[in-house]
């Protein structure tokens, strides 16, 4: 899914990622791959969020998808696999205007 600014505020402040910026050069090889996401990246590889409920319009919670794990030390190359469920879920606070 891709996230709004307040998701992705509130999504950064719960789990120790990077956000991949939409103008990265490999964002477009990714969204080919994966579908319209906001990518992350961490010391694991990239992740993305899951809508946790059957409705994408109300989102309140997320899982952390795993899609790819470093295939080296130096964090440099991903090794793409089958999405993986990581146990860790996003809450989204109610944000009222």
């Amino acid at each position: 899914m891709r996230l709004n600014e307040t998701q992705l505020d509130q999504t950064l402040r719960q789990i120790d990622a990077e956000v991949l910026p939409d103008n990265h050069p490999a964002n477009a090889q990714l969204t080919d791959l994966f579908g319209d996401h906001t990518f992350f990246l961490d010391q694991g590889g990239l992740k993305v969020l899951e809508p946790a409920e059957a409705s994408e319009s109300d989102v309140r919670t997320s899982r952390v998808v795993s899609l790819a794990d470093w295939s080296d030390a130096t964090l440099t190359s991903l090794k793409p696999h089958a999405p993986e469920p990581t146990g860790k879920v996003v809450t989204f606070e109610q944000v009222t205007h």
